[in-house]
């Protein structure tokens, strides 16, 4: 099917959100923000020839911690097609035209959260990791007095100590949104945003060490539920306490959903073995522009080395072709090769060997590398931390 990709005029947005809430689910009345621009979002509509919205996607504007620099994304949410047009190569056409105009932009990687993963790792996607959440019964988690730490509520002005708080924990690590631009400035004018309910702030010596933002939830029976959307502490201190506010639950919500960020001093307080559930929603990866993705990003200053490949992505041709990457002091160059690599690697092995998650034997058993040489040389590629993400998009 041949379809035409613009970005969507203001006029055209509410018919965008219905198309999103036949495929998702969702309210009938769309949110204000879904129906005016958005500084940094880009919205593109696939028409067919009558003129007909027929599919949408949506460049989200983010940037990604990697390393302690933040890197410029085409992230990619809310691709939605019609139904009776599934299949037909639209949403190929849309996520092409999203990439190439990211490329354009100075995008140097895109994320995504799929619901058919098959459709996106045609197209040089593949799934890099999972949203990690524990269930976790509130009179299970630990509890009482923590000395030197103050646990106070708070108000919607300390949303800015989460933002705080979140980009020290989040900046030295792989992968984490910036929560900078698009979506993430739109204002709440002194109010709670639409999921939040409240805040504890974690103090000491008067200087906030964590903070919990939480949504309360309906009930109080044994089906209610508290739901966490951020508890960072940057010390372990702030993290025993603020985990003892959430035991103070436990009269009302049995049970509590907390997002983890492995290794983080949450995670070393919280009884993670007594969470039922497995992960939550996968998300996938992938190179938007290679030169950009390897030069832009901070790179472990111990690790120095080279590796030549041949690189094979169906949709960003520009990224087709032999390279050299090389590692020094924290830094990263990728440039063309001089001569015919005996390592050749399709793009969903760079994407996760990028995001750290598999090495290059790991990768040529999986049949995405392949070649005379060590696909070993490859782990070069997967030198920095693995990637994660917080946020759902």
């Amino acid at each position: 099917m041949i379809v035409t990709v613009r970005p969507l005029a203001d006029d055209e947005l509410a018919a965008a959100w219905e198309l999103g809430r036949l495929a998702f689910g969702g309210p009938v009345p769309p949110p204000d923000w879904a129906l005016r621009p958005v500084d940094g979002l880009l919205r593109l509509g696939a028409f067919d020839a009558r003129g007909r919205l027929v599919g949408k996607a949506t460049d989200t504007g983010h940037h990604q911690w990697w390393g302690g620099r933040a890197v410029a994304t085409a992230d990619v949410g809310g691709v939605a097609v019609l139904p009776e047009h599934r299949g037909a190569g639209v949403a190929r056409a849309l996520l092409a035209d999203l990439l190439a105009r990211g490329r354009e932009r100075g995008a140097a990687v895109s994320a995504l959260f799929p619901t058919v993963s098959g459709l996106y790792r045609r197209l040089g996607w593949e799934v890099v990791g999972a949203l990690q959440r524990a269930e976790l019964d509130a009179a299970s988690l630990p509890s009482g007095p923590v000395p030197g730490v103050e646990v106070r509520p708070g108000e919607p002005a300390d949303l800015a100590v989460a933002d705080v708080l979140y980009e020290t924990l989040a900046r030295p690590r792989a992968g984490l949104l910036t929560r900078r631009g698009g979506a993430f400035d739109l204002p709440h004018e002194g109010r709670w945003p639409e999921d939040v309910d409240g805040v504890t702030v974690a103090e000491q010596s008067g200087v906030p060490t964590g903070v919990l933002v939480y949504e309360r939830g309906s009930g109080y029976g044994p089906e209610a539920r508290l739901t966490v959307h951020d508890l960072l502490a940057v010390t372990p201190e702030a993290a025993r306490a603020l985990v003892g506010v959430l035991a103070g639950w436990r009269t009302v919500t049995r049970t509590v959903r907390v997002p983890l960020l492995a290794g983080d001093a949450v995670a070393g307080v919280l009884p993670l073995e007594r969470s039922p559930g497995g992960p939550g929603a996968v998300f996938m990866h992938r190179p938007v522009d290679v030169v950009r993705a390897v030069a832009d990003r901070g790179w472990p200053a111990h690790v120095r080395g080279r590796v030549a490949f041949t690189l094979l992505d169906p949709v960003v041709t520009e990224n087709t072709g032999a390279w050299e990457l090389e590692l020094a002091d924290g830094a990263g160059e990728l440039r063309r090769a001089g001569r015919e690599p005996g390592l050749t690697l399709d793009v969903r092995a760079f994407a996760q060997l990028y995001c750290g998650v598999t090495t290059g034997h790991a990768a040529a058993l999986a049949g995405l590398v392949t070649g005379p040489d060590d696909p070993a040389a490859l782990d070069l590629l997967a030198a920095g931390p693995r990637a994660e993400l917080l946020d759902y998009f």
